[in-house]
């Protein structure tokens, strides 16, 4: 839904966080024309380089505490899911900078580019947009449990090694398949029902942009407002390298290569009291049950005039 401005862009104050830890190596040469562009339309403009991960939703926090109406946030989905997590609820405005490997938060958005970016904070709109949260953690694009985790760290090395690029991801998710171990088991609450699942990988998706690059089904229930979650069918290593390739390939098939549940609300309860979980991309250890909810209108962003925007 697209909200008005609530307040005069000439005279706002805005506050930029960096992270020059982001998937573009050029963060510092980007900066100066970020602040070119921006600077003639705003009251204030205030720049926060952040280089550590677990300080980035602290950075934006204290540019809303500190009167910024508009934060920036320029890196990939982990940035941007740390800094709508401090501005969920507060009434300030988040612009969105892609600077990460996939950044599919902003593509949603209809924000391709740097140059599209910056055309959506000096001259698009606003919009509220849905978010997800399990126990009170906000994610943007999706939360997974048991296999992506640890493809997460099998990436990290890959990334050292062979620098960022979206073959390295993909490679990553191979190379985590010969460490497979066995498959986790789940109790999901859905509604009044309660089904048990032993699988490798849950997958639970807010963004339908994700879906569609993908090429997995659910990308209508997520801009419905619902979660879609994804059961890996496959246990063994040979079946799941298979599924990841027709992943790869868009050419899953719902009911073989997993099965999908569209919610509002999920439980989920592992076995273990604490397991790793992936938030857009950032690995955490949280404690369990997962409580899983939509919050509607969480957060209000600038995305590009005449946009399609999310949900």
């Amino acid at each position: 839904m697209t909200v008005p401005l609530p307040f005069d862009l000439s005279s706002a104050r805005a506050t930029l966080i960096v992270n020059g830890r982001a998937g573009r190596q050029d963060a510092g040469g980007a900066l100066a024309g970020i602040r070119a562009a921006l600077a003639p339309h705003l009251g204030e403009l205030a720049v926060t380089r952040v280089r550590k991960g677990g300080t980035i939703g602290a950075a934006a926090r204290q540019a809303v505490q500190g009167g910024s109406q508009i934060v920036l946030a320029f890196g990939g989905d982990g940035t941007q899911n740390a800094v709508a997590g401090a501005l969920a609820g507060t009434g300030a405005v988040m612009g969105v900078l892609p600077g990460g490997t996939f950044n599919y938060f902003a593509r949603e958005l209809g924000v391709e580019t740097l140059e599209t970016a910056l055309a959506a904070i000096t001259g698009g709109r606003v919009i509220q947009r849905d978010l997800g949260a399990i126990n009170g953690r906000i994610f943007l694009n999706n939360a997974s449990f048991g296999l992506y985790p640890h493809i997460l760290r099998r990436r990290e090395d890959i990334y050292r090694r062979w620098g960022r690029s979206r073959i390295a991801a993909y490679w990553s998710v191979l190379i985590a398949l010969r460490d497979l171990r066995a498959p986790m088991h789940l109790s999901v609450e859905i509604g009044a029902d309660r089904v048990d699942f032993h699988t490798p990988l849950a997958f639970v998706a807010r963004s339908a942009y994700q879906l569609e690059t993908l090429g997995l089904d659910g990308a209508d229930a997520v801009r419905a407002g619902h979660f879609a979650l994804f059961i890996a069918r496959g246990t063994s290593r040979r079946a799941l390298m298979s599924a990841a390739v027709r992943l790869a390939m868009g050419k899953s098939v719902r009911g073989e290569d997993f099965e999908l549940v569209v919610s509002d609300n999920l439980l989920i309860e592992p076995r273990e009291a604490r397991k790793l979980v992936a938030l857009d991309g950032e690995k955490d250890r949280m404690d369990a049950p997962f409580r899983l909810q939509v919050l509607r209108g969480g957060l209000k962003v600038l995305a590009p005039a005449g946009g399609a925007g999310s949900p």
